[in-house]
């Protein structure tokens, strides 16, 4: 199983240098980086876009995708290594490829015309046409399409009419091709252009999808026009509001005819037109940097669920229209119908916008477009990482929300390097390859100090020393290593026979060291990349671990002690420059690549070992060491570093408590960011710390309930205090109408009505005040409505919320926010109303009454569970189950927060956290604890193994199962036993001997697998089951115990020759009971690949067991005729009822489960980074034939793969491998 796990992706931007790269098709959309495609699906459950593929194929980069029009699965795609790719989304993978086109496929797009026909041209054309399949398949040229006099910047097919295809030409013209009809070459140039030999490239072309000739032009200072194409003659020519806007990119809106939306060049404007008006309808300005590409998704994404509103009158319904009232202005006849734009900017920012709605749904701001070089997290903030990229930006991120929140002026050429400045000076200084080197003032925003003494060569490495803030070292191709001070001052210089890559401050005295990679010095030793390595790392607490990023793709994780590699990382699409390490979590490291994403990395189950001492509480001496006794080959890792030695000695001068917080500050030293300082915070707060304790940011994360009402109040209200600050603050920063706004919602969600209603006055959204002033009182209403009387506003779209607050409706109120997927603004209302902030608006009271708020207060609770619930639900689905634990602790549920963590398989956040939590987490915490024992069992440390065990009060059968599994010799074996006090293996003997005769079956089975012949526990074991399971009356729990103690019988026994017919048979046992209990745990993925393993070892193997392969068939097609309609997702077939014979089967089925023992944890497991696209690893699981999205489990034989998710599931309930070898499976 793979070491390093991903936890964490910054995808890439848009690029802005070729114009078709953003496409949509149902509920896909998909936009190229410069090397890679990013897919995003829409999640019906939650009704947004998820990142659902990375294809990354090209090696160059690539010039048009294009979707086709038949198939929603497929789409085409060319880049500048003469290279036309079609692709499956679906099943991810390429499906045709076409190498060394005549020419770049500078353009491309299906035919509407044939089904599997794509169409590239270059330059001046020919267009060629390849069909991908079929009997005519191959590369043909378009008869007429060919020699034209200007290069070609677009070209467009017609959706209806066969063959019709138009071309638009850099020189403004258009060229029209229609079988049959004459070839138009070069017509319709912009009439200032006539007679001139000007350029006015075409920059967007689209037929009107309701008429045959009609065409939409766009030239880049011309504007816009829509022409015949028949007739050649401009229809109309469209107006911009100024003579400097011009129009980069447009669509047609399919769902509104006659509308079509334009995005302008310079500023992020969006324009909404009609063709019946020179003018636009409106104009939204969306971002500060121009818009480059405009796709309109056809169909609006479909609301999750359907409001039932309690009568059947309209306006009760939460989700209905308003009917707009006949006054309309002469802009708001055209009401915007809703749909959705997919919008991609200059600065790679790409975007989902609902028109209709007027906001975003997603925005991912900025992105890197190009290959980025480096990365740093920041030395006194590491929530913040920094990025140096080829497309002459230093960028930002917040790592815990994956944003950016900082970008570079830009325009730098290419940006090698970058080092942050020491302390709080909040500089960071780049080297570039011709510019030579500067330092960006990040709070300011600007470039302060530039460094030339390198001339235009390329500075490959710069370093701040952090020991002495003032001095900067730079290395360069032209051989020099300088030292200089921040204010230009060079002090030394060190010259070098070859181009210098790398240089460094050591921490512990003011030398720079030099390494030349060139030399092939270290590769020597470490060999294994199969290109040059470009960054390495040492890890900061175990000091023979070696990171190793390379050309090759891949990151190799080495031990030097042995020179090996430990581990191998696929994940990158293209070749890994940069490697950091996390300042306060040494085991998080962020890798940077040419594929233009950042990856976050957890190195954790590196050192396990050391993770479970401190679980168990071991000494000091088995947790941290130091580098001379660490180094030696054969030692357990030991943590050596500062941020350990550091958090030992907080330890030390603690005089109570000393055991939780060394249990939360290594828990947040070995987790990755994302969720575990926001769960130990909830921690704190469950047991009673003081609110003052919590840390600043503690309000930005999920928090507890009894603080969220509280913190969002004093939000709101610094929202309408703050002023602008004199440079403005970071990307994006809101303008002070934004802010009221914002104040203005968090007081409406917190019941606040008469503050919303003063804010919207001051705002001018006079309407949306007025109709919400009853809610405070009626005589304030009046005054309001004099108010209104002198200043007359222009209308704005009203929408449902403010309505429900006023009279109280929170119920249908959650319940429209929750169909929309805004899961936190529907925790935040539920919350409110139990607070009792919203009352039902009771119009007449009858005297005693008042008991109805009681009941309206639990009302609000079960909503606020509900909330809740869905909301960890989203994070979970989202491979985030540290936050979902996080939502569930925040109401206090901790049985449910902890079997998140299990789910999740953070086995070791759920024992520090359970530990600390108590009484209430204990079963959780006991059964986390038997899980983190078996995953000791792998890694061979078997006293540790007792140790956890014996952390359980009811531990003994726990133990009895670990010695049975010890492969030691007898004397090792009865050290253990000693352990675990239990009798020496010869006792065990004679006990089992004794119970024999006793007819005690479970004592026999018990001690005979502790003895020194496990093997004869066997046939006892399994013709007990065999006898039970014929018995029409069985349970599960009555077999299960014995099942499972037999399952840990010693793997060299169990594969005995002699032994082959009892394990073929405990294998089917295990198999069949698995696929029960992955039923009573609704594991569904994994039922129907229980079922087929059970059946086909029936088939293939020797055995007499009371089973039958028809009767399992048989169960499995009731199960999922019964468990269908929780199953099926929204698209699948038909739901058919399950006939009376499968409801008896399922019935049957259901009596001999029983109830799962610990609640929480039912339901499909789902680790940490499940949802992060890989790029290069491509694996199909060996269970479902399907794709693995996620961390891979690679089984015995080293080449079968199922996910991580599956085999943790899979081991949960049938301890043996899927390959039936009698291997037991351990994933954990």
């Amino acid at each position: 199983m793979s070491q390093v796990r991903q936890v964490g992706l910054l995808a890439a931007g848009c690029q802005p240098w070729n114009k078709d790269v953003c496409a949509a098709s149902g509920d896909r959309f998909a936009y190229c980086a410069t090397l890679a495609i990013y897919i995003y699906q829409l999640d019906h459950r939650y009704n947004e876009f998820k990142l659902h593929a990375i294809m990354s194929e090209h090696k160059k980069t690539i010039t048009a995708i294009s979707w086709c029009p038949h198939n929603p699965d497929l789409f085409a795609s060319g880049s500048t290594d003469n290279l036309v790719i079609i692709w499956n989304v679906a099943e991810q993978k390429v499906i045709a490829k076409l190498d060394r086109t005549k020419g770049i496929p500078a353009c491309l797009s299906w035919c509407w015309n044939a089904e599997n026909v794509v169409a590239f041209v270059s330059h001046r054309g020919p267009l060629f046409i390849w069909t991908i399949s079929g009997p005519d398949s191959g590369v043909t040229v378009h008869k007429d399409a060919h020699s034209f006099l200007s290069d070609i910047c677009i070209f467009r097919w017609h959706t209806h009419k066969k063959g019709k295809v138009v071309f638009g030409h850099i020189d403004g013209s258009l060229s029209i091709f229609h079988p049959g009809n004459k070839n138009q070459k070069h017509v319709l140039r912009p009439e200032s252009l006539e007679g001139t030999d000007e350029e006015d490239p075409v920059t967007a072309l689209e037929w009107d999808p309701l008429s045959t000739d009609y065409l939409l032009v766009v030239n880049l200072h011309y504007g816009i026009r829509l022409v015949d194409s028949e007739s050649l003659s401009c229809i109309t020519t469209f107006n911009l509001p100024s003579a400097a806007a011009s129009v980069q990119c447009l669509a047609w809106v399919p769902s509104a005819p006659g509308m079509f939306i334009t995005g302008d060049s310079q500023v992020g404007v969006l324009r909404i037109w009609n063709v019946s008006r020179t003018t636009p309808i409106d104009n939204v300005k969306l971002k500060k940097t121009g818009f480059h590409c405009l796709h309109v998704l056809n169909s609006p994404p479909r609301k999750k669920f359907s409001v039932q509103s309690p009568t059947k009158n309209h306006y009760t319904s939460s989700t209905s229209e308003a009917v707009p009232p006949p006054t309309l202005t002469q802009n708001q006849a055209f009401s915007l119908p809703p749909g959705h734009a997919v919008c991609c900017f200059l600065d790679g920012g790409v975007g989902l916008y609902d028109m209709g709605a007027k906001k975003w749904d997603f925005l991912r701001d900025l992105g890197h477009v190009e290959t980025i070089f480096d990365c740093k997290f920041k030395p006194d903030d590491p929530n913040l990482l920094a990025t140096a990229s080829f497309d002459g930006t230093i960028k930002v991120w917040d790592i815990n929300t994956l944003t950016a929140v900082y970008t570079s002026p830009g325009n730098e050429g290419v940006i090698y390097s970058l080092s942050w400045a020491p302390g709080g000076l909040n500089c960071i200084a780049g080297g570039t390859s011709r510019n030579g080197a500067f330092i960006w003032n990040v709070q300011k925003g600007k470039i302060i100090q530039r460094f030339n003494e390198h001339g235009t060569n390329g500075i490959f490495c710069i370093a701040w020393s952090h020991k002495d803030s003032k001095r900067i070292a730079t290395c360069s191709s032209d051989g020099f290593c300088i030292i200089r001070t921040i204010d230009g001052k060079v002090l030394h210089k060190y010259k070098h026979p070859a181009a210098v890559f790398g240089c460094d401050w050591s921490q512990n005295n003011n030398t720079v060291r030099i390494w030349d990679y060139t030399q092939d010095a270290c590769i020597n030793i470490l060999s294994g990349h199969t290109a040059p390595v470009r960054g390495l790392m040492w890890n900061t607490e175990i000091p023979y671990l070696l990171i190793s990023g390379s050309w090759d793709y891949t990151i190799k994780v080495w031990d030097t002690r042995e020179g090996t590699c430990v581990d191998t990382v696929y994940d990158h699409g293209a070749d890994v420059y940069g490697l950091t390490c996390h300042p306060s979590r040494p085991f998080t490291m962020a890798s940077c690549s040419r594929d233009s994403t950042v990856r976050l990395w957890s190195l954790t189950a590196l050192v396990t070992p050391v993770q479970i001492n401190i679980l168990a509480d071991r000494s000091w001496e088995e947790i941290i060491g130091n580098t001379d006794y660490a180094i030696e080959p054969g030692t357990p890792p030991l943590l050596c570093g500062k941020v350990t030695r550091d958090i030992r000695q907080e330890i030390e001068k603690l005089t109570a408590n000393s055991r939780v917080k060394k249990l939360r500050w290594f828990s947040e030293c070995l987790s990755p960011p994302g969720g575990s300082d926001n769960l130990w915070n909830l921690v704190g707060v469950i047991k009673g710390q003081d609110d003052s304790l919590l840390p600043q940011n503690y309000c930005k994360g999920i928090m507890h309930l009894k603080h969220l009402i509280k913190f969002r109040t004093s939000e709101a209200q610094e929202l309408t205090t703050v002023k602008m600050s004199k440079f403005g603050g970071g990307i994006g920063v809101p303008t002070k109408e934004e802010r009221l706004k914002e104040a203005a919602e968090i007081h409406l969600r917190l019941g606040q009505i008469q503050r919303y209603c003063e804010l919207m006055v001051e705002l001018g959204e006079w309407d949306k005040a007025l109709s919400i002033a009853p809610g405070v009182s009626v005589k304030y209403w009046k005054k309001l409505m004099q108010r209104r009387a002198d200043q007359l506003i222009q209308e704005d779209k009203d929408d449902v919320i403010p309505y429900c607050i006023a009279i109280g409706d929170v119920k249908k109120l959650v319940h429209f926010f929750m169909s929309r997927g805004q899961l936190k603004e529907a925790l935040l209302v539920a919350q409110a109303a139990c607070e009792g902030n919203m009352q039902p608006l009771h119009v007449s009271v009858p005297k005693g009454a008042s008991y109805s708020d009681d009941i309206y207060k639990e009302d609000f609770n079960e909503l606020l569970h509900k909330v809740s619930k869905e909301l960890a639900e989203w994070y979970f689905q989202d491979g985030q189950a540290v936050l979902a634990a996080c939502c569930h602790l925040a109401i206090d549920n901790i049985e449910l927060a902890m079997a998140y963590l299990i789910r999740g398989n953070e086995l070791e956040l759920a024992v520090c956290v359970g530990t600390v939590l108590g009484e209430s987490a204990a079963p959780a915490t006991h059964y986390a604890l038997e899980l983190l024992a078996r995953k000791c069992m792998m890694i061979s440390v078997w006293n540790l193994a007792a140790d956890l065990l014996l952390m359980i009060p009811d531990n003994e059968l726990h133990l009895i199962k670990l010695c049975a599994f010890y492969p030691g010799c007898t004397e090792e074996i009865n050290d253990l036993h000693d352990k675990c006090k239990l009798p020496t293996v010869e006792e065990c003997m004679q006990l089992a001997e004794t119970a024999h005769a006793d007819d005690n079956i479970f004592e026999t089975v018990k001690y005979y697998l502790l003895s020194q012949e496990p093997e004869k526990a066997l046939p006892i074991g399994i013709s007990f089951v065999k006898e039970y399971i014929s018995s029409s009356d069985w349970t599960l729990d009555t077999i299960y115990p014995v099942l499972d103690l037999l399952s840990y019988i010693r793997t060299e026994k169990l594969l005995l020759h002699t032994c082959t017919e009892a394990r073929n048979e405990l294998l089917i046992l295990c198999g069949y009971i698995g696929a029960l209990l992955a039923i009573r745990r609704q594991y569904q993925s994994i039922v129907p690949a229980l079922y087929e393993y059970t059946s086909q070892l029936l088939k293939r193997r020797e055995v007499s067991v009371p089973l039958k392969i028809e009767y399992l068939s048989e169960e499995l097609d009731a199960w999922r005729a019964c468990t269908q309609s929780t199953n099926r997702s929204l698209e699948d077939s038909p739901y058919t009822p399950p006939s009376d014979s499968q409801r008896m089967i399922y019935a049957t089925l259901l009596k001999r489960l029983k109830e799962e023992s610990l609640k929480g944890i039912i339901g499909p497991d789902y680790v940490t980074g499940s949802n992060l696209p890989s790029h290069s690893d491509i694996h199909i699981s060996c269970l479902t034939g399907l794709k693995i999205q996620g961390p891979v489990f690679f089984l015995e034989d080293g080449k079968s793969a199922i996910s991580l998710n599956d085999a943790l599931m899979w081991a949960k309930v049938n301890p043996f491998s899927p390959l039936g070898t009698g291997i037991r499976l351990n994933p954990f």
